[in-house]
């Protein structure tokens, strides 16, 4: 499913020297719906230029994030998100409890 859904997408990526992905983001519509980090590559500063970037684009960007990855929440609260609601399944219609968030703009 994502060998088929990733290359009709507009992607942004962060890279090493090598041109190597390190990192990626998918935003559609002001709507980031994917953020991804090497996980060798946590802290390092990637995922908070992809979303400053995303921000610059989309100021009032939105996202959701699994209510179980306190981490992912921590990280997107800290970027300036804020809480605005919360859906008891995923997406897809999975037990999966979702936070959504926005970004107020500047």
């Amino acid at each position: 499913m994502v060998g088929d859904f990733l290359p009709k997408v507009p992607l942004w990526f962060a890279v090493n020297a090598d041109d190597h992905p390190l990192a990626f983001m998918f935003i559609d519509q002001g709507h980031m719906e994917a953020l991804f980090v090497d996980p060798a590559h946590h802290g390092k500063g990637l995922g908070a230029a992809l979303v400053g970037h995303g921000l610059s684009l989309h100021p009032h960007m939105t996202t959701d994030v699994n209510e179980q990855n306190a981490q992912a929440l921590g990280f997107y609260e800290k970027m300036g998100f804020k809480r605005t609601g919360r859906s008891e399944l995923d997406g897809q219609g999975r037990p999966y409890p979702l936070i959504h968030l926005e970004h107020f703009g500047a």
